[in-house]
């Protein structure tokens, strides 16, 4: 069951790469933009406002935050909660203009107004907030989507895990010590009676007689 929290890192290798993507242009084109005569008042290139810190730079470093978790994890929780992570910096890209009157009463008039025709007023909206979002939102929720289905590359991750996991596990038993070879035992010697003879054959059959010297013969003598 364990194993089936893991994820190939493939899985949010897209997703997560165009997601920080998105995160540094959100918090990073209101200082560049100004260069391409596209940005808000104040139109001069890096130049901090707290409008800025708190609808563009903060999103944007949540939205990339997110991307980097969900391109880097392979476990199935911590990915989904980059997705969702990168889901909030988005959602805030798209609604934080629109809610910023809450906390301070000037309003939209803190971030300034777009610079530029008409048409490029409008792109700027949208390429700042709420296209931006709504694109982040869309990423985010096509990688939650993924990650909630179990596909067949899963179970496979998973049943190699556990088989890493139960070879890791298992004891390993030693090899039973072996008895040492029994010596060879000494040859037993049989004596003969003094004065018998003893035929001994050797390899080519020849017969060789031993005659050993009675205790009679040794008093004789």
């Amino acid at each position: 069951m364990a194993g089936m929290l893991r994820v190939p890192r493939s899985r949010g290798a897209l997703s997560g790469a165009l997601l920080v993507l998105l995160g540094l242009w959100g918090g990073l084109v209101a200082f560049v933009g100004p260069y391409f005569h596209f940005a808000y008042t104040p139109g001069t290139a890096w130049t901090y406002t707290s409008g800025r810190l708190w609808l563009e730079i903060l999103p944007g470093a949540v939205t990339a935050l997110g991307g980097l978790i969900l391109l880097g994890s392979r476990v199935r929780p911590v990915a989904m909660f980059g997705a969702w992570l990168a889901a909030l910096g988005g959602a805030w890209f798209a609604v934080g203009r629109v809610l910023s009157p809450v906390w301070n009463a000037q309003g939209t008039v803190l971030l300034g107004t777009p610079i530029g025709s008409t048409v490029t007023r409008a792109l700027v909206e949208l390429s700042y907030f709420t296209g931006l979002g709504v694109i982040i939102v869309f990423l985010a929720a096509l990688s939650l989507g993924r990650l909630t289905v179990v596909g067949v590359r899963d179970a496979r991750l998973s049943e190699r895990a556990a088989e890493e996991d139960a070879a890791v596990t298992e004891p390993v038993t030693e090899p039973a010590a072996t008895e040492p070879a029994t010596a060879a035992s000494d040859p037993v010697v049989y004596e003969r009676p003094a004065g018998e003879r003893s035929v001994d054959e050797g390899s080519e059959g020849e017969r060789t007689e031993v005659v050993r010297p009675t205790a009679a013969s040794t008093s004789s003598d």
